[in-house]
């Protein structure tokens, strides 16, 4: 039995649960729990390109360190994400995850599948990803794609490209959620990418047009249409805070999905790295390209998103629902996701600073990161 205030869709109630076989077996509303901790549902990273020194291109090892990284902060499902890379590269990627799937570790997050950032982008709007491998959509055969498309749950296109909205339409044909971004598309060229079947959009207003009263961008398509989900990456630094508001207002509370967009060397502190052959550096809580200066992903873990929406005024619920229920149901995932009979037991325990205190995947407890035989 767990007594604590728990986080639910439209409110917080001091609640006690009873967890049984690995799911939520009954919730009811008790004063006692208003002593008790946070408990919300999981976290569900569906954009995140490593954690804890483990690279998501990298071996099995590499893998099973990034899904324990991960699950210490309060992220219980995950989807590993590749950069844009030479599409041979980006078939093996996709065959070590579907081999790794089945034996992913049982005190790690859970792998829900893969992501792929590209390589169908733009190179004026290529952010950190690897020029060099770049490639129009419609010089691109199928047959290179085809290898990947089992497990593969999200890609990211830019739709102003040629060929784009074909493999758009095929890529959604076969249950790809296409997400929209590293995109120089005219707000009219956006429209045209979700009503091709581009379901949602990748780290929203970064290596994208936006807002500009005379040429609005994918951005502006992107806050304009209720049913596309958008990506945030909530660490203050990709997009500054005094937007926030702006996306809270545009969008419903269900088409806002909160990802870390973190690299391998998060939570490791300052240091070097290489991503897709470029070279970024760690410094005081930002990763940039050595090249040049520009931002090359984040440092950061859900448990930290949700702190710093909270911290500006969003309201709990939102926050929590923006980084479990909403990614969930982008990947069409009904199991887990929020605090309710039936529902799998992926619960986050957090403190009044909420910070988290530890972790139940599947109805077993894991400590937190920097408690007791917790990995950072």
């Amino acid at each position: 039995m767990l007594l604590g205030r728990a986080v639910l869709e439209d409110r917080v109630m001091a609640a006690r649960l009873v967890v049984a076989a690995g799911r939520v077996e009954e919730i009811v509303e008790d004063a006692a729990g208003a002593r008790g901790p946070y408990i919300a549902p999981g976290f569900v990273d569906v954009h995140v390109h490593g954690w804890g020194g483990h690279d998501a291109m990298g071996d099995e090892a590499a893998l099973d360190g990034m899904a324990r990284a991960l699950l210490r902060h309060g992220v219980t499902s995950f989807v590993p994400a590749a950069v844009t890379s030479p599409l041979d590269r980006l078939a093996i990627f996709a065959d070590r995850v579907r081999r790794w799937m089945p034996a992913a570790p049982e005190d790690g997050a859970e792998p829900l599948g893969f992501n792929i950032e590209g390589p169908c982008i733009s190179p004026e709007k290529k952010g950190a990803q690897n020029e060099a491998f770049i490639q129009l959509p419609s010089a691109v055969p199928r047959s290179a794609l085809e290898p990947m498309l089992d497990g593969l749950r999200l890609m990211t296109v830019a739709p102003e490209r040629d060929g784009a909205l074909d493999l758009v339409r095929w890529l959604a044909a076969a249950g790809v959620n296409v997400s929209l971004g590293h995109s120089n598309a005219t707000a009219a060229e956006g429209a045209e990418g979700y009503a091709a079947g581009g379901r949602t959009t990748t780290h929203l207003f970064n290596a994208m047009s936006g807002v500009d009263n005379h040429r609005p961008g994918l951005a502006v398509a992107a806050l304009t249409n209720d049913d596309a989900y958008v990506e945030l990456v909530a660490d203050g630094l990709h997009v500054e805070r005094s937007v926030w508001p702006i996306i809270l207002r545009a969008k419903p509370a269900s088409r806002l999905i909160l990802v870390s967009d973190a690299v391998g060397l998060a939570g490791m502190g300052d240091g070097r790295m290489k991503i897709g052959e470029l070279e970024v550096e760690v410094r005081d809580g930002a990763c940039r390209l050595v090249s040049d200066g520009r931002l090359a992903g984040s440092v950061i873990a859900l448990d930290i998103a949700v702190r710093n929406l909270a911290d500006a005024g969003v309201p709990l619920p939102l926050a929590v629902r923006a980084a479990s229920r909403n990614p969930l149901e982008l990947l069409g995932v009904t199991d887990r996701g929020s605090i309710a009979p039936g529902q799998r037991a992926d619960l986050v325990e957090m403190d009044d600073g909420l910070q988290v205190l530890r972790v139940m995947k599947a109805g077993r407890w894991y400590p937190a990161a920097g408690s007791a035989g917790a990995a950072a």
